[in-house]
């Protein structure tokens, strides 16, 4: 098991961006990705501002807005916004471009945008979004069969939004052979003896029971990967 510090800080004055992963002009040899996870970029856009119209091809990208909300357009006829709470989901398949602004002209927008490898090519673009009930406990938001009301992703992972209170201990079993990633969004928990932070992300393999608990109100994504 890694601690993963998010250790690339870019700061383009109307976007601030931490990245887990090698992106743009951060390279990190060993983490270029994991598994299918390939982003996991934690982005501040300062109001009024955006990611202007621009290409994607062949990629599964989630956005989990954390505060404000984001205006999404796209080249499929999508215009929608996404509150703080919802996740929304791009398959960009054979090609799609699209916008992300902050329509508001006051607050700032913080939110999570995260790239998963499909595990086919060519895939028809599509787009959804989608609120979950706030919930203690676990909470599936990814599979690749959209169960439990879950959002459909193209490869063979899920992932869980986990929100656990304050000195709680959980547990999670994981299948033989599976990669997980433990990325921390707040508060504090320990994975098996190993402490993380907000913002840290947690790399696990080769480890089957995993012993969860949490010095205080904290929410985790945990997502359980295929073998890379």
């Amino acid at each position: 098991m890694y601690v993963k510090h998010q250790s690339d800080h870019a700061d383009h004055g109307w976007l601030t961006s931490w990245h887990t992963f090698s992106f743009a002009n951060y390279y990190d040899a060993n983490f270029m990705s994991f598994s299918a996870l390939r982003v996991i970029n934690e982005d501040s856009i300062q109001a009024g501002q955006g990611f202007g119209t621009h290409p994607h091809k062949d990629m599964e990208i989630l956005t989990y807005v954390l505060s404000s909300t984001v205006e999404h357009q796209d080249s499929i006829g999508n215009k929608e916004r996404v509150p703080a709470g919802e996740f929304q989901i791009m398959s960009a398949g054979t090609g799609i471009r699209h916008s992300e602004y902050n329509p508001d002209r006051e607050r700032q927008l913080h939110l999570y945008q995260i790239w998963i490898s499909p595990d086919k090519t060519g895939l028809t673009p599509r787009y959804e979004q989608r609120r979950f009930d706030d919930v203690q406990g676990r909470q599936l938001v990814l599979s690749p069969d959209a169960r439990d009301g879950s959002l459909k992703v193209f490869q063979d992972m899920t992932l869980w939004r986990w929100v656990l209170k304050d000195h709680e201990t959980a547990e999670y079993v994981a299948e033989k052979g599976r990669y997980i990633w433990i990325q921390v969004i707040r508060g504090e928990v320990t994975v098996n003896g190993i402490k993380a932070t907000t913002s840290d992300g947690l790399a696990i393999r080769d480890e089957i029971n995993l012993q969860l608990n949490s010095s205080n109100d904290s929410e985790i994504l945990l997502f359980d990967l295929p073998p890379a």
